[in-house]
C-alpha cells in the first residue's frame, strides 16, 4: 500500500506516480522488492492518456473503466476489467480507515505527523485482522 499526503485540492490523477513511488512489492523470494507493481487498478477518476503513458513507460498495466465521455477509443477490452472486480478490498480497507478518527477529521497540521498516525491505523488494522 502507498501512501502520500497532500491538500484536498488537487485531482487524485496527478498524485498517481507519487504514491506509486511509496509502493514496494514483494516478490516471495529473498531480495530487494520491485518498485512498481504488475497492475494498477483504479476507478474512473484515473482514466487518462497522460498517466497510461506513464505507466506504460514504467511496465505498469492499468486498468481502469472508460470515462463515459472518453473521445479517443477503448484500448482495453471485458478481460482486463474482470481485475477491476476486486476493487472493494481496497475500498474496504480505505473504509477501515475511515474508522480512526484522528485521520478523518485531521487535527494535525504537519503532514509528517498525519502520514505516521497512517501508517499506525494500517498497523492496526493487520494486527485485527490476523
Amino acid at each position: 500500500m502507498g501512501v502520500s499526503v497532500h491538500s484536498a485540492s488537487p485531482a487524485e490523477v496527478t498524485l498517481a506516480h507519487e504514491t506509486l513511488s511509496t509502493v514496494r512489492v514483494g516478490h516471495g523470494r529473498p531480495g530487494r522488492p520491485r518498485q512498481y507493481p504488475e497492475r494498477l487498478i483504479a476507478d474512473k477518476a484515473y482514466d487518462s492518456a497522460k498517466l497510461r503513458e506513464t505507466l506504460a513507460r514504467h511496465g505498469i498495466e492499468q486498468i481502469t473503466p472508460h470515462k463515459g465521455n472518453r473521445i479517443q477509443a477503448p484500448l482495453q477490452d471485458g478481460r482486463a476489467l474482470r481485475r477491476y472486480r476486486k476493487r472493494w478490498k481496497i475500498e474496504r480497507t480505505i473504509a477501515w480507515l475511515g474508522n480512526f478518527r484522528r485521520l478523518v477529521i485531521r487535527w494535525d497540521c504537519s503532514p509528517e505527523i498525519y502520514r505516521a498516525f497512517v501508517h499506525i491505523a494500517c498497523f492496526m488494522i493487520v494486527l485485527r485482522y490476523l
